[in-house]
């Protein structure tokens, strides 16, 4: 069966340009041009990842986040036409996987949607678990529990969270963190990480200034803590 890719943006050109070139690589689009259309396309289609604009008429890039991360994790990649850093953070902080900057190049997109889902469909087998201190990683159901409760986490927060499990202790590099949870090692990306962490520890009830489980090691990275 073919992924789905849900491409979701005002702008027609654009849609068509996505539409036409992902397609000779073999992946199923369908297409909508605000975020109300793009809930409804949601609920019908079930893709494997979303594309989607941040600036549409009648419910914006946002919004649709907001209310789509409510009823699925579905893999998002953010387009925005802005340049501020606040732009492309506050859709990281609200659940988005990736972001490109417009104008982008076809091929770019391609990279970052096939790095993503590389990530999400990454299987291990059933007895494939992690645990540390009182959580529990399923990596074959891509599931945290922490106690009796269990974490609604972002493919990106589970990422992150399972790669610092596997070496309780070692400090991991932005750069390396980024580069399996992203597919890439470009600098500039770096700070994706930064608020990805942010959002995990939130989950975890994690304060950073006396951390139970994520440690910041200043001017290099993160490490999940042993136990003590």
């Amino acid at each position: 069966m073919s992924t789905t890719i849900l491409m979701v943006d005002d702008e027609t050109r654009i849609v068509s340009l996505v539409e036409s070139y992902l397609s000779q690589f073999g992946y199923r689009v369908v297409t909508a041009y605000n975020g109300e259309e793009a809930l409804a396309r949601a609920q019908q289609e079930h893709p494997d990842l979303v594309v989607l604009d941040i600036m549409m008429p009648r419910m914006d890039g946002y919004e649709f986040l907001k209310q789509y991360r409510q009823v699925s994790n579905t893999p998002v990649i953010f387009l925005t036409a802005k340049v501020e850093d606040e732009d492309r953070i506050l859709g990281l902080e609200m659940g988005a996987d990736d972001y490109l900057v417009k104008p982008f190049r076809p091929r770019e997109l391609l990279a970052r949607i096939k790095a993503v889902l590389r990530r999400t469909a990454m299987s291990a087998s059933p007895a494939d678990t992690l645990a540390a201190k009182d959580i529990r990683v399923d990596r074959n159901a891509r599931s945290v529990q922490i106690g009796e409760r269990f974490l609604d986490l972002t493919p990106s927060e589970f990422d992150l969270l399972s790669v610092l499990m596997t070496q309780p202790g070692k400090v991991f590099s932005r750069l390396d963190l980024l580069e399996f949870v992203q597919g890439t090692r470009y600098e500039g990306y770096e700070r994706t990480i930064d608020l990805h962490i942010k959002n995990l520890r939130a989950k975890l009830d994690d304060n950073p200034r006396e951390p139970r489980y994520i440690q910041t090691v200043y001017g290099v990275g993160y490490r999940f803590m042993r136990e003590q």
